[in-house]
């Protein structure tokens, strides 16, 4: 374990952990209570109407329509268990069938805050089919002023949506009557296991548990990757545990950095289902971000491919493997990563390969490590400092099932 100091997040996430952060069995705020009154199945592609919420009697047109959709409180949120620069995770209880979820609410008041919410939002809901290890969006939902309005991908007839969308896309707030705050509200499935820094840090090694978490965290990324999305912040920290059913589950979370590649950019062709599938390994993408100990070389140069998301696994796995941790500087908290160490100073991976293209990673790094040869060298390809070199999301799938299987 070591010290951070050089391990700034690019972005600060709010994440649907099982973690309590505090306020257990304080009372929520009245207004978030509220506002889940507006959570109704009903969808309103067809027109622009807002939910009511109780509060605010007057602020919407009445039709006979708009009222039958009211309804009572679907939700009940019992406590607050994650907090980020712009956003909160609440557990809470759906009234209906009893289940648990998680329901994130992100203030979209600034066009950075605007981005991640609806990246994270268009990576989620261009997913046709669910995986067991990326982690399922239930419902989103729009609150402004009171009402709320069940989001949909690409709803051209929703007002509320396109402003996001064009404050989004121009860098700027574009303002509404008057400048009352919006926020969205995901809800989404609960995971009670807290993050993979969690699980992992508060138990005794366990080989099968690595095996299998390396299977499930690579048939994820193979599955988005399949889907045209490149995570870009996969890290422990937005890896998280569900224990329903009896053996851990992972499940890949947050994409707030996330890209959907089409269109220009990349090549497409037509899958077996009609789709458009995009190689997001020839899809180059440009804007610098992500963790800094995750980051690929090639991604702190600002010209990358999905191949990032290959590296950023790598770190994950072989700190995994080898309980390498070091003490994040923002948040001191221990965290699952490995690095490069420089003097005084732990180096990111990725920045130390850029500076020196030639160095020789030591897989593994502590000598009483029990590493097979498959599993070091798989990891020494997913780290290669030239991204051509490195395994696609597909290969790597296969060749862990090998090396896991051997080992």
């Amino acid at each position: 374990m070591d010290t951070g100091e050089k391990g700034r997040r690019r972005k600060q996430s709010v994440r649907a952990s099982g973690s309590v952060l505090g306020l257990k069995n304080e009372k929520i705020k009245k207004e978030e209570v509220h506002v889940l009154k507006s959570l109704t199945v009903a969808n309103t592609e067809d027109n622009d109407v807002l939910m009511e919420d109780d509060r605010y009697p007057g602020s919407f047109r009445k039709s006979g329509k708009l009222e039958r959709r009211v309804m009572a409180p679907r939700y009940s949120l019992l406590r607050e268990v994650g907090r980020g620069s712009y956003g909160v995770v609440y557990e809470a209880i759906a009234r209906r069938s009893g289940a648990r979820v998680a329901v994130k609410k992100l203030r979209c008041d600034a066009p950075e805050n605007v981005e991640l919410a609806l990246a994270e939002f268009w990576a989620l809901t261009s997913l046709e089919k669910r995986h067991e290890n990326v982690v399922q969006l239930e419902e989103c939902v729009l609150q402004k002023n009171g009402l709320a309005q069940k989001m949909s991908h690409g709803n051209k007839r929703s007002r509320q949506y396109l402003r996001l969308v064009e404050t989004s896309l121009k860098g700027e707030r574009v303002l509404g009557y008057p400048e009352e705050p919006c926020y969205l509200w995901f809800v989404m499935e609960f995971c009670e296991g807290g993050d993979l820094n969690q699980f992992i840090l508060s138990r005794r090694p366990d080989p099968r548990t690595n095996k299998s978490f390396m299977l499930q965290l690579t048939s994820a990324v193979a599955f988005l990757h399949k889907n045209n999305i490149v995570h870009r912040d996969l890290k422990p920290d937005n890896i998280l545990i569900s224990e329903k059913s009896g053996a851990p589950v992972l499940k890949v979370a947050d994409f707030g950095l996330s890209k959907v590649c089409a269109g220009l950019g990349g090549r497409e062709k037509e899958g077996e289902d009609g789709s458009k599938n995009v190689n997001v390994n020839k899809f180059w993408l440009s804007s610098a971000c992500g963790s800094d100990f995750y980051m690929a070389p090639e991604v702190w140069e600002g010209h990358y491919t999905a191949k990032a998301d290959i590296f950023a696994l790598g770190i994950i796995i072989w700190a995994m493997i080898e309980r390498i941790t070091f003490i994040d500087a923002e948040s001191k908290r221990e965290l699952l990563g490995t690095y490069v160490r420089q003097g005084t100073e732990i180096v990111p991976v990725g920045e130390a390969l850029l500076e020196n293209p030639k160095m020789v990673l030591h897989i593994p790094q502590k000598r009483r490590t029990s590493m097979s040869d498959g599993i070091r060298k798989l990891l020494q390809d997913m780290l290669a400092v030239n991204p051509q070199d490195r395994p696609d999301a597909f290969e790597l799938e296969n060749r862990m099932d090998q090396v896991t299987c051997a080992a």
